[in-house]
Protein backbone atom coordinates (compact mmCIF):
# COMPACT_ATOMS: atom_id res chain seq x y z
CA UNK A 1 0.00 0.00 0.00
CA UNK A 2 3.03 2.46 0.74
CA UNK A 3 5.23 3.83 -1.71
CA UNK A 4 8.63 5.16 -1.12
CA UNK A 5 7.59 8.33 -1.39
CA UNK A 6 4.42 7.91 1.15
CA UNK A 7 6.57 5.83 3.90
CA UNK A 8 8.46 9.77 4.24
CA UNK A 9 5.16 11.08 5.41
CA UNK A 10 2.81 8.16 6.96
CA UNK A 11 3.05 4.07 6.84
CA UNK A 12 -0.43 3.40 5.98
CA UNK A 13 0.05 -0.09 5.92
CA UNK A 14 1.78 -0.01 9.64
CA UNK A 15 -1.62 1.91 10.34
CA UNK A 16 -3.94 -0.62 9.22
CA UNK A 17 -1.63 -3.33 10.90
CA UNK A 18 -1.61 -1.60 14.23
CA UNK A 19 -5.40 -0.43 14.03
CA UNK A 20 -6.12 -4.15 13.29
CA UNK A 21 -4.70 -6.17 15.90
CA UNK A 22 -5.74 -2.95 18.79
CA UNK A 23 -9.39 -3.91 17.07
CA UNK A 24 -9.83 -7.29 18.32
CA UNK A 25 -12.11 -9.55 17.01
CA UNK A 26 -15.19 -8.90 18.76
CA UNK A 27 -17.82 -11.61 20.25
CA UNK A 28 -17.76 -15.23 19.48
CA UNK A 29 -19.68 -16.48 16.85
CA UNK A 30 -20.54 -20.19 15.46
CA UNK A 31 -19.78 -20.45 11.84
CA UNK A 32 -23.60 -21.14 11.42
CA UNK A 33 -24.21 -17.80 13.38
CA UNK A 34 -21.81 -15.77 11.66
CA UNK A 35 -23.38 -16.41 8.28
CA UNK A 36 -27.02 -16.38 9.14
CA UNK A 37 -25.82 -12.54 10.67
CA UNK A 38 -23.72 -11.77 7.48
CA UNK A 39 -26.70 -12.85 5.23
CA UNK A 40 -29.30 -11.21 7.58
CA UNK A 41 -27.81 -7.62 7.15
CA UNK A 42 -27.36 -7.95 3.35
CA UNK A 43 -31.16 -8.97 3.60
CA UNK A 44 -31.81 -5.87 5.85
CA UNK A 45 -29.59 -3.08 4.04
CA UNK A 46 -32.06 -4.16 0.41
CA UNK A 47 -35.30 -4.02 2.37
CA UNK A 48 -33.95 -1.04 3.93
CA UNK A 49 -33.05 0.68 0.56
CA UNK A 50 -37.18 0.72 -0.97
CA UNK A 51 -38.31 2.06 3.07
CA UNK A 52 -35.96 5.01 2.75
CA UNK A 53 -36.92 5.84 -0.97
CA UNK A 54 -40.71 5.25 -0.18
CA UNK A 55 -40.07 8.05 2.78
CA UNK A 56 -37.58 10.47 1.09
CA UNK A 57 -38.86 10.81 -2.22
CA UNK A 58 -35.26 10.21 -3.49
CA UNK A 59 -34.80 8.32 -6.61
CA UNK A 60 -31.72 5.98 -5.98
CA UNK A 61 -30.64 3.33 -8.05
CA UNK A 62 -30.45 0.12 -6.64
CA UNK A 63 -27.58 -1.47 -8.79
CA UNK A 64 -25.05 1.05 -7.29
CA UNK A 65 -22.63 1.68 -3.95
CA UNK A 66 -22.12 -2.35 -3.17
CA UNK A 67 -23.07 -3.44 0.08
CA UNK A 68 -20.13 -5.54 2.49
CA UNK A 69 -20.46 -7.12 5.48
CA UNK A 70 -16.93 -6.67 7.44
CA UNK A 71 -15.07 -7.66 10.47
CA UNK A 72 -13.36 -4.82 12.27
CA UNK A 73 -10.17 -5.58 10.74
CA UNK A 74 -11.67 -5.31 7.21
CA UNK A 75 -13.08 -1.74 8.40
CA UNK A 76 -9.86 -0.46 9.64
CA UNK A 77 -8.23 -1.72 6.31
CA UNK A 78 -11.05 0.34 4.29
CA UNK A 79 -10.81 3.66 6.11
CA UNK A 80 -6.87 3.68 6.26
CA UNK A 81 -7.25 3.28 2.20
CA UNK A 82 -9.81 6.69 2.64
CA UNK A 83 -7.68 8.66 4.91
CA UNK A 84 -4.84 7.96 2.53
CA UNK A 85 -6.34 8.84 -0.42
CA UNK A 86 -7.47 12.20 1.03
CA UNK A 87 -4.34 13.17 3.22
CA UNK A 88 -1.23 11.81 0.96
CA UNK A 89 -1.08 14.79 -1.06
CA UNK A 90 -1.47 17.36 1.68
CA UNK A 91 1.14 15.41 3.91
CA UNK A 92 3.52 14.47 1.30
CA UNK A 93 3.87 18.46 0.56
CA UNK A 94 4.47 19.96 3.89
CA UNK A 95 6.50 16.63 4.72
CA UNK A 96 8.55 16.96 1.41
CA UNK A 97 9.83 20.81 2.70
CA UNK A 98 11.23 19.59 6.02
CA UNK A 99 14.92 18.35 4.98
CA UNK A 100 15.10 15.24 7.38
CA UNK A 101 17.60 12.05 7.09
CA UNK A 102 15.70 8.92 6.14
CA UNK A 103 16.12 7.01 8.92
CA UNK A 104 14.31 9.71 10.77
CA UNK A 105 11.66 10.21 8.29
CA UNK A 106 10.80 6.57 8.02
CA UNK A 107 10.93 6.53 11.87
CA UNK A 108 8.37 9.12 12.06
CA UNK A 109 6.05 7.56 9.76
CA UNK A 110 5.98 4.65 12.01
CA UNK A 111 5.19 6.43 14.38
CA UNK A 112 2.48 8.45 12.48
CA UNK A 113 0.94 5.41 11.34
CA UNK A 114 0.86 3.92 14.86
CA UNK A 115 -1.13 7.21 15.65
CA UNK A 116 -3.40 6.96 13.19
CA UNK A 117 -3.85 2.95 13.52
CA UNK A 118 -4.60 3.79 17.40
CA UNK A 119 -7.48 5.65 16.39
CA UNK A 120 -8.56 3.59 13.93
CA UNK A 121 -8.47 0.59 16.14
CA UNK A 122 -10.52 2.45 19.06
CA UNK A 123 -13.45 3.25 16.67
CA UNK A 124 -13.49 0.04 14.60
CA UNK A 125 -15.14 -1.34 17.79
CA UNK A 126 -18.02 1.57 18.09
CA UNK A 127 -19.07 1.57 14.24
CA UNK A 128 -22.52 -0.44 13.71
CA UNK A 129 -22.09 1.05 9.61
CA UNK A 130 -20.60 3.84 7.58
CA UNK A 131 -21.36 4.92 4.29
CA UNK A 132 -17.65 5.48 2.34
CA UNK A 133 -18.54 7.84 -0.50
CA UNK A 134 -15.41 8.09 -1.79
CA UNK A 135 -14.94 4.50 -2.85
CA UNK A 136 -15.03 3.80 -6.53
CA UNK A 137 -17.74 5.85 -8.41
CA UNK A 138 -20.39 5.53 -5.92
CA UNK A 139 -19.46 4.62 -3.00
CA UNK A 140 -19.78 1.63 -0.61
CA UNK A 141 -21.75 0.86 2.45
CA UNK A 142 -19.58 -0.80 4.93
CA UNK A 143 -21.48 -3.02 7.96
CA UNK A 144 -19.57 -3.97 10.74
CA UNK A 145 -20.83 -7.51 11.66
CA UNK A 146 -19.05 -7.80 15.12
CA UNK A 147 -20.45 -4.48 16.35
CA UNK A 148 -24.09 -5.50 15.81
CA UNK A 149 -23.74 -8.01 17.40
CA UNK A 150 -22.20 -6.90 20.57
CA UNK A 151 -24.73 -3.87 20.49
CA UNK A 152 -27.63 -6.09 20.56
CA UNK A 153 -26.40 -8.41 22.71
CA UNK A 154 -25.45 -5.91 24.98
CA UNK A 155 -28.68 -3.85 25.03
CA UNK A 156 -31.13 -7.01 25.00
CA UNK A 157 -32.41 -6.16 21.81
CA UNK A 158 -34.39 -8.12 19.03
CA UNK A 159 -31.82 -9.35 16.24
CA UNK A 160 -33.21 -8.90 13.64
CA UNK A 161 -35.52 -5.59 14.56
CA UNK A 162 -32.03 -4.21 15.45
CA UNK A 163 -30.62 -5.42 12.29
CA UNK A 164 -33.15 -3.47 10.06
CA UNK A 165 -32.78 -0.64 12.12
CA UNK A 166 -29.27 -0.19 11.46
CA UNK A 167 -29.85 -1.01 8.29
CA UNK A 168 -32.30 1.58 7.88
CA UNK A 169 -29.66 4.80 8.95
CA UNK A 170 -26.82 3.50 6.65
CA UNK A 171 -28.62 2.79 3.84
CA UNK A 172 -30.54 6.05 3.90
CA UNK A 173 -26.84 7.82 3.65
CA UNK A 174 -26.40 5.40 0.38
CA UNK A 175 -29.99 6.66 -0.93
CA UNK A 176 -28.73 10.26 -0.15
CA UNK A 177 -24.86 10.01 -2.17
CA UNK A 178 -26.49 7.79 -4.99
CA UNK A 179 -29.77 9.83 -5.40
CA UNK A 180 -27.18 13.27 -5.43
CA UNK A 181 -24.06 12.16 -7.52
CA UNK A 182 -22.98 15.39 -7.11
CA UNK A 183 -22.80 15.31 -3.48
CA UNK A 184 -19.79 13.05 -2.76
CA UNK A 185 -17.58 15.17 -5.09
CA UNK A 186 -18.35 18.33 -3.21
CA UNK A 187 -17.95 16.63 0.58
CA UNK A 188 -14.16 15.71 -0.97
CA UNK A 189 -13.62 19.41 -2.38
CA UNK A 190 -14.54 20.60 1.14
CA UNK A 191 -12.22 18.19 2.91
CA UNK A 192 -9.44 19.51 0.13
CA UNK A 193 -10.21 23.15 0.75
CA UNK A 194 -9.21 22.42 4.17
CA UNK A 195 -6.47 19.95 4.31
CA UNK A 196 -5.26 22.01 1.79
CA UNK A 197 -4.46 24.64 4.29
CA UNK A 198 -3.27 22.76 7.03
CA UNK A 199 0.05 23.44 8.03
CA UNK A 200 1.38 19.99 8.94
CA UNK A 201 4.63 21.56 9.91
CA UNK A 202 3.80 23.86 12.45
CA UNK A 203 1.65 21.35 13.84
CA UNK A 204 4.33 19.29 13.47
CA UNK A 205 6.62 21.85 15.81
CA UNK A 206 3.80 23.05 18.30
CA UNK A 207 1.41 20.28 18.27
CA UNK A 208 2.06 19.07 21.34
CA UNK A 209 1.86 22.10 23.13
CA UNK A 210 -1.68 22.97 21.37
CA UNK A 211 -2.90 19.30 21.62
CA UNK A 212 -2.58 19.93 25.67
CA UNK A 213 -5.18 22.70 25.79
CA UNK A 214 -7.63 20.14 24.59
CA UNK A 215 -7.31 17.76 28.08
CA UNK A 216 -8.26 21.25 29.77
CA UNK A 217 -11.34 20.46 31.15
CA UNK A 218 -14.08 22.31 29.31
CA UNK A 219 -11.24 22.48 26.46
CA UNK A 220 -11.95 22.36 23.05
CA UNK A 221 -11.67 19.42 20.38
CA UNK A 222 -8.69 19.01 18.74
CA UNK A 223 -10.28 19.81 15.72
CA UNK A 224 -10.64 23.37 17.29
CA UNK A 225 -6.79 23.64 18.91
CA UNK A 226 -5.62 22.85 15.70
CA UNK A 227 -7.08 24.79 12.68
CA UNK A 228 -7.31 28.39 12.15
CA UNK A 229 -9.89 30.91 11.76
CA UNK A 230 -10.31 30.25 7.60
CA UNK A 231 -10.52 26.46 8.00
CA UNK A 232 -13.51 26.92 10.47
CA UNK A 233 -15.36 28.55 8.39
CA UNK A 234 -14.68 25.60 6.03
CA UNK A 235 -15.54 23.48 8.79
CA UNK A 236 -18.59 25.19 9.37
CA UNK A 237 -19.77 24.14 6.12
CA UNK A 238 -18.72 20.56 6.52
CA UNK A 239 -20.83 20.30 9.97
CA UNK A 240 -23.88 21.76 8.13
CA UNK A 241 -23.74 19.21 5.98
CA UNK A 242 -22.94 16.33 8.10
CA UNK A 243 -25.63 17.73 10.43
CA UNK A 244 -27.90 17.21 7.85
CA UNK A 245 -26.96 13.99 6.71
CA UNK A 246 -26.80 12.41 9.82
CA UNK A 247 -29.80 14.03 10.96
CA UNK A 248 -31.80 13.08 8.19
CA UNK A 249 -30.66 9.68 8.18
CA UNK A 250 -32.38 9.52 12.01
CA UNK A 251 -35.22 11.25 10.75
CA UNK A 252 -35.73 8.52 8.41
CA UNK A 253 -34.95 6.03 11.16
CA UNK A 254 -37.82 7.51 13.30
CA UNK A 255 -40.56 7.48 10.53
CA UNK A 256 -39.79 4.35 8.93
CA UNK A 257 -38.97 2.42 12.10
CA UNK A 258 -43.09 1.96 13.94
CA UNK A 259 -44.15 1.05 10.66
CA UNK A 260 -41.66 -1.82 10.26
CA UNK A 261 -39.85 -2.71 13.36
CA UNK A 262 -42.43 -3.79 16.24
CA UNK A 263 -39.61 -2.73 18.76
CA UNK A 264 -38.78 0.23 17.60
CA UNK A 265 -39.22 2.40 20.58
CA UNK A 266 -37.26 0.01 22.85
CA UNK A 267 -34.43 -0.17 20.47
CA UNK A 268 -34.87 3.72 20.21
CA UNK A 269 -34.33 4.22 24.18
CA UNK A 270 -31.42 1.62 24.67
CA UNK A 271 -29.83 3.03 21.58
CA UNK A 272 -30.03 6.58 22.59
CA UNK A 273 -28.28 6.12 26.21
CA UNK A 274 -25.53 4.45 24.69
CA UNK A 275 -24.25 7.11 22.39
CA UNK A 276 -23.78 9.15 25.53
CA UNK A 277 -20.74 7.17 26.24
CA UNK A 278 -19.66 4.54 29.17
CA UNK A 279 -17.07 5.55 31.40
CA UNK A 280 -15.01 8.61 31.73
CA UNK A 281 -11.67 7.41 29.53
CA UNK A 282 -14.24 6.85 27.09
CA UNK A 283 -16.55 9.95 26.93
CA UNK A 284 -12.89 11.74 27.35
CA UNK A 285 -11.23 10.38 24.04
CA UNK A 286 -14.72 10.61 22.38
CA UNK A 287 -14.47 14.55 23.35
CA UNK A 288 -11.09 14.72 22.01
CA UNK A 289 -11.70 13.19 18.66
CA UNK A 290 -15.22 15.14 18.40
CA UNK A 291 -17.11 12.33 19.10
CA UNK A 292 -19.21 14.67 21.35
CA UNK A 293 -19.83 16.92 18.34
CA UNK A 294 -21.43 13.75 15.96
CA UNK A 295 -23.72 13.23 18.68
CA UNK A 296 -24.60 17.05 18.40
CA UNK A 297 -25.04 16.46 14.44
CA UNK A 298 -27.29 13.98 14.95
CA UNK A 299 -29.73 15.99 17.38
CA UNK A 300 -29.38 19.44 16.15
CA UNK A 301 -29.34 17.96 12.13
CA UNK A 302 -32.51 15.96 12.81
CA UNK A 303 -34.18 18.81 14.52
CA UNK A 304 -33.36 20.70 11.49
CA UNK A 305 -34.84 18.53 9.16
CA UNK A 306 -37.58 17.91 11.19
CA UNK A 307 -38.59 21.53 11.38
CA UNK A 308 -38.17 22.34 7.30
CA UNK A 309 -40.46 19.20 6.48
CA UNK A 310 -43.00 19.81 8.81
CA UNK A 311 -43.05 23.63 7.30
CA UNK A 312 -43.25 22.64 3.68
CA UNK A 313 -43.43 19.21 3.24
CA UNK A 314 -40.67 16.78 2.30
CA UNK A 315 -40.68 17.39 -1.72
CA UNK A 316 -40.23 21.40 -0.85
CA UNK A 317 -37.54 19.92 1.36
CA UNK A 318 -35.84 17.94 -1.24
CA UNK A 319 -34.57 21.42 -2.88
CA UNK A 320 -31.46 21.06 -0.33
CA UNK A 321 -30.61 18.49 -2.78
CA UNK A 322 -30.07 20.85 -5.78
CA UNK A 323 -26.30 21.61 -5.46
CA UNK A 324 -24.29 22.80 -2.99
CA UNK A 325 -25.76 26.35 -3.09
CA UNK A 326 -28.81 24.51 -0.92
CA UNK A 327 -27.57 23.12 1.55
CA UNK A 328 -26.97 24.49 4.85
CA UNK A 329 -24.57 26.39 6.97
CA UNK A 330 -23.87 25.29 10.46
CA UNK A 331 -25.92 28.36 11.44
CA UNK A 332 -28.83 27.58 9.06
CA UNK A 333 -29.20 23.80 11.04
CA UNK A 334 -29.77 25.90 14.28
CA UNK A 335 -31.98 28.59 12.68
CA UNK A 336 -33.76 26.27 9.88
CA UNK A 337 -35.90 29.45 8.87
CA UNK A 338 -32.94 31.26 7.54
CA UNK A 339 -32.21 28.21 5.59
CA UNK A 340 -36.47 28.28 4.68
CA UNK A 341 -36.22 32.25 3.75
CA UNK A 342 -32.61 31.62 1.47
CA UNK A 343 -34.13 28.29 -0.71
CA UNK A 344 -37.53 28.36 -0.82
Amino acid sequence: MATEDSASAIDWEFAASVGGRLAGPGPTLSPEDAAETVAELREDAAIATGHVRAFTHLTAPYDVAPVLVVDRQRWVRANTQSFQMLMQPVVDKALGSRPSPALVKAAGAKVTGAELGGILGFLSSKVLGQFDPFHGDAGRLLLVAPNVVHIERELEVDPRDFRLWVCLHEETHRVQFTANPWLADHLKAEISNLTGTLDVSAILDEGLGRIAEAFKPGGPTLVEVLSTPEQREVIDRITGVMSLLEGHADVVMDGVGPTVIPSVEHIRKAFTVRRRGVGVMDRLIRRLMGMDAKMAQYRDGAAFVRTVVDRVGMDEFNSIWAGPHTLPGKADILDPESWIKRVL
